[in-house]
């Protein structure tokens, strides 16, 4: 059959891989130019999406790239006071940990043929087998993919539903070569993830494998045009981040001092999701991976569940090359139930982030037999 995926993402790529493992061709289409086209974010806490990457035969290389200090963490309240900090020893085994979104997607992108993905395609519209882009060129599919991300083209070919804004909007911001230009919040945030909850707002500061700790800044309980009304000039760098930290009365000064010494990329980023346990009608031509299939709260399973997705469906249609109906079907089944309980876990998480008391609520969550911590945040 001839395979179409739109989207060269985590889930896209894992499926055309494991495909390719399996001597099943398959062709990704990609809208960007290039795999250097635009940054492809920050790290990623890769814990059952490990499976997929030993379907796909890469587990070996993605070891050899995955950080096992990024699993360290500090958590914290917004007056300073230290609720939990783990530091992973050397030799702990690599359950959760943390790898760079480029380079699991260059590990991905170079485990394929140099002619599997086609880049600058971007898909206008599809119907009876047919895939339209907007250069005016079309393709031909047996079986059409959609691994095109919370804004899907594909996915309105078996439902109607569309992502919907959460309450939450992120503020993006980072300081680059922390070690060598500010090396006392280096220090101070360690070598994994570094998270300040409460008072309706969160900072988490994450080190990425470059060097750079990208931050991001959580506001719970806003509306989708939050940004429009939250005065922050995005236009002017340094003028935005002094409005970040007037976003922050009461923080502690160390705190407020990794806003202040962050560079002039200030990214904002309005949280959606689709529907927990979204599912549609059977369509043998047609299924959904990744966010464009269950797009959910950003705490750490999406990357997970849309590396499993792609190499789950590899594999169910590697088990039936002359049944796609039954491919479909018995990957969709799978799918519907591990990605609902993935949702709805992700959406408890994010009730938790939105509580008041929610540093507290995640210390319970990490170490439930601990209760409440006491301490000092360590510069």
């Amino acid at each position: 059959m001839t395979i179409a995926i739109v989207g060269a993402g985590l889930g896209g790529l894992a499926l055309a891989r494991v495909l390719h493992v399996h001597g099943i061709d398959a062709v990704v289409y990609e809208r960007e130019t290039s795999r250097e086209a635009r940054g492809q974010g920050g790290m990623l806490d890769i814990h059952s999406g490990q499976h997929a990457l030993r379907e796909a035969g890469l587990i070996d290389r993605f070891f050899a790239i995955a950080r096992g200090e990024g699993q360290d963490m500090r958590l914290l309240e917004p007056d300073g006071t230290l609720l939990l900090q783990e530091d992973t020893p050397d030799d702990a085994p690599l359950a959760r940990p943390e790898v760079d979104r480029a380079d699991l997607r260059d590990l991905l992108l170079d485990s394929l043929p140099d002619t599997t993905v086609r880049w600058g395609r971007s898909v206008a519209s599809a119907d009876n087998g047919l895939l339209h882009f907007t250069d005016g060129g079309s393709a031909t599919y047996d079986l059409l993919v959609g691994a095109d991300g919370a804004n899907s083209r594909v996915r309105g070919l078996l439902t109607d539903a569309r992502p919907a804004h959460t309450g939450v909007n992120v503020v993006e911001v980072g300081i680059p070569d922390i070690d060598h230009t500010h090396p006392d919040l280096a220090a101070m945030v360690g070598r994994g993830t570094y998270w300040v909850l409460g008072n309706g707002l969160s900072l988490a500061a994450q080190r990425n494998g470059d060097g750079r700790v990208r931050i991001g800044l959580s506001f719970y309980h806003t509306a989708e045009d939050w940004f429009a009304t939250s005065a922050i000039p995005f236009e002017d760098p340094a003028a935005a981040r002094a409005r970040l930290i007037e976003l922050l009365p009461g923080w502690d000064p160390r705190f407020t001092a990794l806003i202040a010494a962050c560079d002039d990329t200030v990214v904002p980023r309005s949280i959606t999701t689709l529907p927990a346990g979204l599912t549609w009608p059977a369509n043998p031509r047609v299924t959904l991976v990744g966010d464009a299939a269950h797009l959910m709260p950003p705490v750490g399973e999406g990357a997970n569940m849309a590396l499993l997705d792609g190499a789950l469906l590899g594999l169910a249609l590697a088990a039936h090359p002359d049944d796609r109906r039954a491919a479909v079907a018995a990957y969709e089944r799978e799918m519907f139930e591990r990605t609902s309980a993935a949702a709805r876990m992700s959406a408890d998480i994010q009730q938790v982030l939105m509580a008041p008391d929610a540093a507290r609520k995640m210390l319970a969550f990490f170490q439930p037999e601990k209760g409440a911590g006491q301490g000092t945040a360590d510069t």
